[in-house]
């Protein structure tokens, strides 16, 4: 074997590689740097959950939509928490909202259905926290929202907070949906005007 025959299998050993850890890091890279967004309008908050099930987005076919229906769920929640928690429950699919969460929500909303409402469109701090018509709200991702497979972390903004606030969901393979996971967006936010001593 030549000198020649040496260098050029060291060669193609050398690029063999080289192209091997590019398709690994594409692989690993696939999705990052996203940030997709969907915006959804309703025409009115759904009072229970035959209201909820009606729309469109109660397909579940996309982390979206469940994310969506998940703040219009919890924008019930003030008014009525049991129809909230009945909504809750469907949106969480095979699962149910575990007794753990229920004293979560409800510490989290009680005296302060604000929190709710602050996701969607048109609701200040100065306004009480009263949203616009048509009810809208952006779902949003981030580079990192479908790392793992199966599940996602997709963002909701409030007027009320500085960074978007995320909704955990875990994907069911057999049907395509989207269930909710775990809802982590409703730490506190600034208090509406008209409640703050210091306004």
């Amino acid at each position: 074997m030549s000198i020649f025959d040496s260098l050029k299998r060291q060669v193609k050993s050398q690029l063999k590689r080289e192209a091997s850890k590019l398709v690994n890091d594409a692989v690993q890279n696939i999705g990052k740097g996203r940030n997709h967004s969907e915006t959804f309008s309703f025409s009115a908050l759904p009072m229970r959950l035959d209201d909820l099930k009606a729309l469109p987005e109660a397909s579940l076919d996309s982390a979206f939509k469940t994310t969506a229906l998940t703040v219009l769920a919890l924008c019930r929640y003030e008014t009525d928490p049991s129809a909230a928690l009945e909504m809750l429950d469907f949106l969480k699919g095979p699962e149910q909202v575990s007794t753990y969460e229920k004293q979560f929500i409800a510490e989290r909303l009680k005296g302060k259905g604000y929190k709710a409402r602050s996701f969607l469109a048109g609701a200040t701090p100065e306004n009480g926290y009263q949203p616009t018509t048509p009810y809208t709200i952006t779902v949003s991702e981030n580079p990192y929202s479908f790392d793992n497979e199966n599940w996602a972390t997709l963002y909701v903004t409030s007027s009320g907070a500085d960074d978007p606030r995320p909704i955990k969901l875990r994907k069911k393979p057999s049907t395509g949906q989207w269930f909710l996971n775990d809802i982590q967006c409703l730490s506190d936010i600034r208090v509406p005007v008209a409640e703050d001593p210091w306004a």
